[in-house]
């Protein structure tokens, strides 16, 4: 279990920060880190994707508050990539 302790103190490191995590079986989570504990991370992903909206609307936009954005458990014995940064988001 050596690499659930390596992604464990990578999560920890880049808590808050967008990361973009596939799974050993393939499935992509992409979002914000809130939280991590001993088996899991915990991903906020937002409704609007990530990278800027795209419509151009005049009167300007107003998110929800962020409690309406999902938090999703990943877990960390799960993870078989781990990508770190905004130009993934875009």
């Amino acid at each position: 279990m050596e690499h659930v302790q390596r992604y464990y103190d990578m999560c920890c490191r880049y808590k808050g920060k967008y990361v973009r995590i596939t799974d050993v079986s393939g499935v992509e989570y992409r979002g914000r880190i809130v939280n991590v504990d001993r088996q899991y991370v915990y991903l906020e992903q937002d409704n609007k994707g990530f990278g800027g909206f795209g419509y151009g609307y005049y009167g300007g936009y107003y998110p929800p508050p962020r409690y309406y954005y999902p938090v999703v458990p990943v877990a960390l014995a799960a993870i078989g990539g781990f990508f770190l940064g905004a130009a993934f988001f875009l």
